[in-house]
């Protein structure tokens, strides 16, 4: 047996970003679901009044059609509302998988102004990001499918009020940076990883690779998720 799993991806990504993990997690066994967030259903979409409490009520959604407690996964950006998941309903997570991201305990861009934030050029995302072990086809599939990322859920802040949060078993894989590099980070006092701070039961994994660990190193990353996952059911 294993904890149901709902994976949500980071910015400017649908559920389809984690299409092959969760495939290769379905064949293994584990009941999986995956989220596209509002407001990146499509280019299209309405982002203007989107905001982070959106996000968090889609995934508390998603966990409570689970029926039981999941392992809850969060890539990237995704980092600020699973952690206020954790807060919100910290019961009905068994444990939680920060993907190259950390439970943020403030607004990832306070200052941000604008309706939303389109996905760098891929000129820029590799000046700024870890893109190892992605190919051209990859990247491309990327900047093709790209939705903007509501410009509320860079600005709002997180809401933390239930220090049962502080208990939920939480593992961070670290791809882009070392975990050795994500600790020197907390001790520095980053706010997108200040949970790390606060946690009681955080378990560090590396995983050397890119920043989309779902498309560079799937296999290595179901394995950690599908572990946890049946540890988590194991209490």
């Amino acid at each position: 047996m294993a904890a149901p799993i709902v994976l949500v991806p980071g910015f400017w990504l649908g559920a389809w970003a984690w299409d092959e993990v969760a495939s290769l997690l379905r064949a293994d066994g584990h009941d999986v679901t995956a989220l596209t967030l509002p407001g990146l259903e499509s280019v299209d979409a309405d982002r203007s009044s989107i905001g982070l409490s959106d996000h968090v009520d889609a995934i508390c959604e998603a966990v409570e059609r689970a029926g039981t407690p999941v392992l809850l996964a969060v890539h990237s950006g995704a980092g600020a509302s699973g952690y206020a998941v954790t807060d919100r309903m910290p019961e009905q997570i068994a444990a939680m998988v920060y993907v190259d991201t950390g439970p943020a305990s403030a607004a990832l861009d306070p200052d941000f102004q604008g309706a939303e934030k389109p996905m760098p050029s891929l000129e820029e995302l590799r000046q700024e990001e870890n893109l190892d072990g992605l190919s051209e086809e990859q990247l491309e599939t990327f900047r093709q499918r790209a939705v903007p990322e509501p410009g509320g859920a860079l600005r709002d802040f997180p809401e933390l009020t239930n220090d049962a949060r502080l208990d939920v078993p939480s593992t961070a894989i670290c791809t882009a940076y070392t975990s050795e590099q994500y600790k020197e980070a907390v001790e520095q006092g980053q706010t997108w990883l200040g949970g790390f701070a606060e946690l009681r039961n955080v378990t560090w994994v590396d995983l050397p690779t890119s920043h989309w660990p779902m498309w560079s190193r799937p296999r290595e990353l179901v394995e950690i998720i599908g572990d946890v996952a049946r540890r988590a059911a194991a209490g």
